[in-house]
């Protein structure tokens, strides 16, 4: 099973590394946790909106008040680690986190932006040191 304790392992060091910009991430580094929290998201939010009987934006008590804030919360967090696993990304492909930029073009950032995180790594990067190596 070597393929999921990778898969675990992204993703243990995806919480870990929430706040260091100055490492990189391989492909795999990055992939396993984006896909993971889509999946994640679309079930977490699917169980809460079944279990309130209206979607988690809809505020009709104290109590959907509360969830609405606890699930924003979460979502800043997720933002927060994805942004800065963004930036490792594109440290491994030698490239400035000032690419996330990019996105600011509509549609052609995004694919842009796309690009550089599929291209493989770079053996001399300027970025030296892997989020796995972070203290």
């Amino acid at each position: 099973m070597i393929g999921g304790d990778k898969m675990i392992n992204s993703y243990k060091e995806f919480w870990k590394n929430i706040l260091t910009w100055n490492a990189t991430a391989t492909r795999s580094q990055y992939w396993w946790p984006i896909i993971i929290n889509y999946i994640l998201g679309g079930i977490i939010a699917g169980i809460f909106e079944n279990l309130l009987g209206h979607p988690v934006e809809e505020i009709y008590s104290v109590g959907d008040l509360g969830t609405n804030l606890v699930a924003k919360f979460i979502i800043f967090l997720v933002w927060l680690a994805t942004l800065t696993l963004k930036a490792r990304r594109l440290h491994d492909t030698n490239h400035s986190a000032g690419w996330l930029f990019i996105t600011l073009v509509p549609l052609i950032g995004q694919i842009w932006l796309l690009v550089l995180f599929l291209l493989p790594s770079v053996k001399n990067s300027r970025w030296t040191t892997n989020q796995s190596e972070v203290q």
